[in-house]
């Protein structure tokens, strides 16, 4: 069983910073990319930030300059690091993990259960 766990959201003033973490635990072969989405109610979920299969991560034009991603691979981590923090960062954000569960298993995506981040003075 792969579990993806969040920490990290919570009510912030606008300017203000927050740091997301996400580990991944359980047993798998590898993982191929990590990254952080977002959604609002009655949205479709977007990219915030993600590592894919290339070392470079992306990051949605809204949050360039402003969010930083990171990753432990020892510790199958991913983190983001916000700053400068707008009410419209407000939403639900969600670990996305690409895993394969075996070496001959295509990559199959895993989600975290979600941490609500506040933006709001």
């Amino acid at each position: 069983q792969v579990q993806l766990v969040e920490s990290g959201g919570g009510l912030v003033q606008p300017g203000g910073s927050l740091r997301l973490s996400c580990a991944a635990s359980g047993s798998f072969f590898s993982i191929t990319g990590m990254g952080w989405y977002r959604q609002d109610p009655g949205k479709q979920r977007e990219l915030v930030a993600a590592f894919t299969s290339r070392d470079s991560p992306n990051y949605a034009d809204s949050v360039k300059g402003r969010f930083t991603i990171s990753r432990d691979n020892a510790k199958n981590t991913v983190y983001l690091e916000m700053n400068s923090l707008k009410p419209e960062d407000t939403a639900v954000y969600y670990c996305n993990a690409k895993i394969r569960r075996r070496s001959v298993y295509a990559p199959a995506d895993y989600w975290g259960q979600g941490t609500q981040v506040t933006v709001s003075s």
